[in-house]
């Protein structure tokens, strides 16, 4: 495969069962915060209502890329990235806080039903991981495998947001170092964001909301 090629999640007719392809990647992952008691609800049209809608807007914002992974795994939505550059890590982040402004107009729309309203953690991270495909014999299932840094911290990372004293956006320190010379040009500082430890590592949080559309969504609205 071409240095061009790598610069892209490789298409399934690209991976066979004897290879695999390293590249930078980044990944986010969607988790609701309060999945346990909105599925223990009686009212399954109303869960089913609320489930689907987030998974289907939030999945609407992260594919902004044909070449993008996207996926649910239970009540968490994750989209895996090819980002060779800061200004693709930076395009991630904008998904990320284009989500949380999301979250926003779902549970206005939530609440005018009587609807629970959701909180939502997103974890973000990027690294160099490999891409190998795998398969069990004789069943024609195949499936991507990611073997890294990136995926599993994003996951991991999405569990904390919206959790204690931590805002809904966290990031590994390697996913913040990419995006924070290129702060300015989303008319953000650096004083937006807060750090702390979890698991041992540095990691990086923030409630940042797209203020155009956080507008629209308080003038347009009902409540």
């Amino acid at each position: 495969m071409s240095e061009r090629d790598r610069k892209r999640i490789p298409p399934d007719n690209l991976l066979t069962l004897s290879n695999g392809y390293t590249q930078r990647i980044s990944a986010i992952f969607v988790d609701i915060r309060n999945s346990t008691e909105l599925f223990a609800e009686e009212d399954r049209d109303m869960v089913t209502r609320i489930v689907r809608s987030f998974v289907s807007e939030t999945i609407r914002i992260m594919k902004n890329d044909d070449s993008a992974e996207i996926g649910v795994r239970g009540d968490c939505v994750y989209g895996i990235y090819s980002t060779p550059d800061e200004e693709k890590v930076c395009q991630v982040f904008e998904i990320a806080y284009n989500i949380n402004t999301l979250m926003i107009l779902l549970n206005k729309h939530y609440k005018s039903k009587h609807y629970p309203e959701i909180k939502i953690g997103i974890g973000l991270a990027t690294a160099e991981d490999l891409v190998v495909k795998t398969a069990a014999k004789g069943t024609g299932v195949t499936a991507k495998v990611w073997i890294g840094e990136a995926v599993t911290t994003a996951s991991n990372l999405s569990k904390y947001g919206n959790k204690g004293k931590t805002e809904p956006i966290v990031m590994s320190e390697d996913f913040y170092r990419a995006i924070s010379s290129r702060l300015q040009q989303y008319g953000l500082n650096k004083q937006a964001f807060n750090n702390t430890t979890l698991e041992g590592n540095k990691v990086y949080h923030c409630d940042i909301t797209d203020g155009e559309f956080e507008k629209w969504i308080s003038e347009n609205v009902r409540k």
